[in-house]
């Protein structure tokens, strides 16, 4: 069948083929999307063979609402069907219809477990090694996040202030110091209306020699001493807020820097004045020009040293490492406990695993104690994990492969569709 395309008109939108009726169109075929999606629809699901090696994981239909749950033969390396949710329920009754399963790959997630052990309980579970790996980098960087004052050992000690320069010999008792603008225009006035008093000149004829008005001279010449009329908003007037400076302070100092906190911190304290001022009195210190100093390590920077392989660290990073080991007893610890797991990791060597977790609850490592206890309750595949050869790598591979199906039908398809194309491609 031949295509006709008419010739639209000049500014007239095109109106273009829908995205299921494109493929017929370039073959020349005139059909509809629904007749499309029927025929997908009726396609028998690819025939495989009995699998004997499962991997298992979760995929998102709609992300942190509703999950699904696909199936991968490991040794093949190929989807075998996807389960329109994650229930332990669905997951038993597919394995118990397939006997012949010998090897369940899976994550740590209850659900899974609990499918797998009734729906096959002759298969051995083995928890995935990216994931007991990810479980510990978390509890690693918790751990160095409660220890985080050892990092302060990183820190050089900041040099004291330098001396201030002498100031200038200021008159006895001035409120001001020298260089100030308004107090040395202030002396100077004074200055020069009396010395004009004490050669003989009287105040109307010193009011028109400086050129100030009558009262400007009454005040200079009335004063004893300049520092007298220091008064008004020049003067350094005790304020409500000076009693809770120090308090202040030392909060700016342990990192509290938010006014508003800061003005409810000392309101119950007995502060009667605002928050402007508060907030006043911590712009100045906010603003002020402050040494630069080095800054400690974040813990998840302490923690990727920690995870590394110590080949691969810098020198200015092992030594660093060897500096917070040796100030905190619990991070040394740690680093212990990261580096000998890896070790059962990379090696396969999950016999070690009761030893490690005995030695892991000898130490005071509360996010430790929290992974040891959640591996006893899935211990044997744990330890499965780290002897076995087999892993859910190539199901993590098919989770983002779905995604990139759904991306393409714009979630517009139902689970029916998804599933055909993830077993049919």
């Amino acid at each position: 069948m031949r295509l006709v395309l008419a010739r639209a008109r000049p500014g007239a939108a095109v109106r273009r083929p829908r995205p299921g009726v494109r493929p017929p169109a370039l073959l020349g075929v005139s059909v509809s999307r629904s007749t499309v999606l029927r025929l997908v629809d009726a396609l028998p699901d690819p025939e495989v063979a009995a699998p004997r090696v499962v991997g298992v994981d979760e995929y998102a239909t709609r992300k942190g609402r509703h999950y699904g749950t696909v199936l991968v033969d490991i040794e093949t390396r190929r989807p075998i069907d996807l389960l329109p949710d994650r229930e332990a329920s669905s997951l038993a009754a597919w394995l118990a219809d397939r006997p012949g399963i010998e090897v369940i790959c899976r994550d740590r997630a209850p659900f899974f477990a609990e499918g797998a052990s009734a729906g096959a309980p002759q298969a051995v579970q083995v928890a995935d090694r990216w994931h007991l790996w990810h479980n510990l980098s978390e509890a690693a960087e918790r751990a160095v996040a409660q220890h985080r004052s050892c990092l302060g050992a990183l820190v050089p000690a900041a040099p004291g202030p330098e001396p201030e320069p002498a100031l200038e010999e200021e008159p006895p008792g001035s409120p001001w110091p020298t260089g100030h603008r308004f107090a040395d225009r202030i002396w100077a006035r004074h200055a020069a209306v009396h010395a004009l008093l004490e050669a003989g000149h009287s105040r109307r004829s010193i009011q028109r020699q400086l050129g100030m008005t009558w009262r400007t001279v009454k005040q200079l010449a009335d004063a004893a001493a300049p520092e007298e009329l220091f008064t008004g908003q020049w003067q350094n007037r005790p304020s409500v807020l000076d009693d809770y400076k120090p308090y202040l302070d030392d909060r700016w100092n342990e990192g509290v820097t938010n006014a508003w906190k800061l003005w409810e911190e000392i309101v119950p304290l007995g502060y009667k004045g605002s928050y402007q001022r508060v907030r006043a009195y911590l712009h100045k210190k906010r603003t002020s020009p402050r040494p630069v100093t080095a800054r400690q390590p974040s813990p998840r920077t302490v923690s990727r040293w920690i995870l590394s392989r110590p080949e691969t660290l810098t020198e200015p990073e092992q030594l660093h490492l060897k500096t917070v080991r040796t100030h905190c007893p619990e991070l040394d610890a740690l680093t212990r406990h990261v580096r000998s797991f890896a070790v059962m990791l990379t090696e396969r060597r999950g016999e070690r695993l009761p030893d490690w977790l005995d030695a892991v609850r000898q130490d005071d490592l509360p996010s430790l104690h929290t992974l040891a206890a959640g591996i006893d309750r899935d211990l044997a595949a744990v330890v499965a994990g780290l002897t076995l050869p087999w892993s859910s790598g190539a199901v993590e591979g098919h989770v983002n492969r779905i995604k990139m199906l759904k991306r393409q039908m714009f979630g517009r398809a139902g689970f029916a569709l998804l599933r055909k194309r993830v077993l049919l491609a």
